[in-house]
């Protein structure tokens, strides 16, 4: 009987995971056709597969509930997890990193290492259920009905409060997209006291702030990037040379927003070597510091003002270090009272 209820458990799981599905990409149609339409869709048969493909996981979701459709929903699981496995590993081969949109607008996230890893899990759940419905087709029946029932209202309430969570966390990312735009002018002005701030380490460091970072007495360059930029890509693999090049005068700290993993991974994959990568849990720093895109960069100097506007793009970023340089150079003249050559 044990077996009985671990085969049930395991369905329940898996209609929480595909119901969520399928309802999070019907309630967003418009990011679930921008979603497969990156993903190499052809653009005739874009409409079709956004339609079709959450159609596709609720018939999973409702064919696991009962037991004489539950083999054919496990496999048409495992069939759609093969697929999508494969799409997301034929994308990061090519260097792509299409946004996922796997739970509808509340999994923005662009897709990596940490997208597969968990569809390898759920694919190896789907076999497991494939194998229980046809060792143990009478499940649910062969439990009792209250036992069955209460897992049943048990998985329903789990699943309510996902659904919550995710939809919480896309109305924090759509309120931070409204304050940047009604912002103003972008970036703080020369001068002005550079806000605190508080955010994760992505190699698992724990937190960081602004004052651990000028603690070495010199300037700070903030970069805020988004892990499915190619842009921030590019310039990320500039920065250890950009780093090492400026290491008497300047720390470079990057800033990015979403899951920690992730980024983690995306710091891996760009060599940032030593420099941070900070996450933030919304968009705090980036509205602390009135940054409305990336790549971008924020200049702080050892005494922690802003130095420069904020600066858009790889040149204009570069340009900051050039400044940054320069005013260690300047720093070091004043203090030992005597000409200092440009380090640059």
């Amino acid at each position: 009987m044990t077996i009985e209820y671990g085969v049930w458990g395991l369905r329940l799981a898996l209609v929480v995971v595909f119901g969520l599905s399928a309802a999070g990409k019907s309630t967003d149609a418009a990011g679930t056709r921008k979603a497969v339409g990156e993903f190499g869709v052809p653009i005739r048969l874009v409409p079709a597969v956004a339609i079709g493909l959450p159609v596709l996981e609720g018939v999973v979701a409702l064919g696991l509930l009962w037991w004489w459709t539950a083999a054919a929903a496990a496999v048409l699981a495992v069939a759609l997890l093969v697929v999508f496995s494969v799409a997301v590993a034929w994308l990061l081969r090519q260097g792509r990193h299409p946004a996922c949109s796997c739970f509808g607008a509340a999994s923005t996230a662009p897709i990596g290492v940490p997208t597969l890893l968990r569809n390898g899990a759920l694919l190896m759940l789907s076999l497991l259920a494939v194998v229980g419905a046809v060792r143990y087709p009478r499940v649910p029946g062969a439990l009792p009905v209250d036992h069955a029932i209460g897992m049943a209202v048990s998985a329903l309430f789990a699943g309510s409060l996902l659904w919550l969570w995710g939809e919480l966390r896309s109305l924090r990312g759509r309120l931070d997209e409204q304050a940047l735009s009604t912002l103003g002018a972008e970036g703080l002005p020369p001068g002005a006291v550079a806000p605190e701030f508080e955010l994760l380490d992505a190699s698992g460091a724990g937190r960081v702030n602004l004052e651990s970072l000028l603690e070495q007495g010199h300037a700070v360059l903030l970069v805020f990037v988004h892990p499915g930029c190619e842009m921030c890509a590019a310039l990320a693999r500039e920065l250890p040379r950009w780093q090492r090049r400026a290491a008497a005068a300047l720390a470079i700290a990057v800033v990015g927003n979403g899951e920690l993993e992730q980024h983690a991974d995306w710091a891996r994959e760009q060599g940032l070597g030593e420099i941070p990568m900070l996450v933030q849990q919304g968009n705090e720093a980036a509205l602390r510091y009135r940054v409305r895109g990336t790549p971008s960069g924020v200049l702080i100097g050892a005494d922690g003002r802003v130095l420069a506007p904020v600066a858009r793009g790889a040149m204009a970023i570069r340009d900051l270090i050039v400044l940054a340089k320069k005013s260690g150079a300047q720093q070091v003249s004043g203090r030992n009272g005597q000409s200092v050559q440009n380090v640059g």
